[in-house]
């Protein structure tokens, strides 16, 4: 619960824009992305609530010859089970591999949901860990904030942990696991699948909304690792939140996230506060900016508050 409670400031940000579509029932829609990719949004951008039902993050899946790799299982084991009924609109062959983003709680709990197929759980070792540190706590939290909604969620934690820069063939298709160095929390990875020059960003990478600050997160590593990803030069990006999008928005950020941290820099350098910082930032970045997030006003503030803090 520590980790999740960290969250919940940030993420106010987005729960004044939270918006949820008719389907409540848990009954998910499937979008093509590409060949054998596909794509399960969800269109809530809030905190887990009763309306939601704790549906609140994306999850991608990749149908391979032998069988089908998920990335991201959603927020309990309910929702893991949705997924897989979604999944078996498009095929029925069994889910292999899930490979969970990061340990935000959103984006795992769900895995359960594939244990039976003998899935292969995959993650970093520093977001295995702090699933298996406070996995019982956020399956209590998320259970009170959706009034019950969630259901009853077996944990299942990652077995197979990922080496920096890890290569794999599964079931045919070349995927690479790539760490973001602590960008958005300790141990994230994104999925790269190179043929077809898909990304899969988990909460590294965002469409609509601006980066997520959490207090774990290292902003530095954050911005390489868009650079780095921008020079992959991916035909599609996937996100944790939000609509698929392309490698304009993963420059965006970068540059969004670079010039805050030069004004930022600039500021500490000349002993001014985050909140005359961020009034500079609002006026000099928001013409440009404002227009291509939904939630810029709401989360600079945010943003410079993180960076001042990695100058002190």
């Amino acid at each position: 619960m520590k980790t999740f409670k960290k969250l919940l400031l940030p993420l106010m940000g987005l729960m004044a824009h939270s918006t949820w579509a008719a389907n409540t029932d848990l009954d998910f829609s499937v979008t093509p992305v590409a060949e054998n990719v596909y794509s399960i949004i969800s269109p809530s951008f809030g905190l887990p609530s009763a309306q939601n039902k704790g549906w609140n993050s994306n999850s991608h899946f990749v149908v391979t010859d032998k069988g089908v790799l998920v990335f991201d299982t959603g927020s309990s084991e309910l929702i893991g089970q949705a997924i897989k009924k979604a999944i078996s609109s498009v095929t029925d062959k069994p889910v292999l591999w899930v490979v969970n983003s990061h340990s935000h709680a959103d984006h795992w709990l769900g895995n359960a949901a594939f244990t039976g197929s003998g899935a292969e759980i995959i993650a970093s070792g520093q977001a295995a860990a702090t699933m298996k540190k406070y996995g019982q706590e956020d399956v209590a939290a998320f259970s009170r904030m959706t009034k019950g909604a969630t259901g009853t969620t077996e944990i299942a934690y990652p077995a197979s942990l990922l080496a920096q820069g890890e290569k794999r063939r599964l079931g045919g298709v070349d995927i690479e696991l790539i760490f973001s160095n602590d960008g958005h929390s300790p141990g994230d990875v994104l999925m790269w699948l190179p043929k077809q020059k898909i990304i899969f960003g988990g909460d590294v990478l965002n469409s609509d909304w601006m980066p997520i600050m959490t207090p774990d997160i290292n902003v530095a590593n954050l911005i390489d690792t868009l650079y780095a990803v921008a020079n992959l030069k991916p035909a599609i990006v996937l996100t944790g939140h939000g609509k698929t999008t392309t490698v304009k928005s993963v420059i965006r950020d970068a540059d969004l996230l670079a010039a805050v941290k030069k004004l930022v820099q600039d500021g500490y350098k000349n002993d001014k506060k985050p909140d005359e910082i961020t009034v500079q930032a609002s006026t000099k970045l928001g013409p440009k900016y404002r227009p291509l997030y939904k939630n810029f006003d709401a989360q600079i503030k945010e943003h410079v508050k993180q960076l001042y803090k990695e100058q002190a």
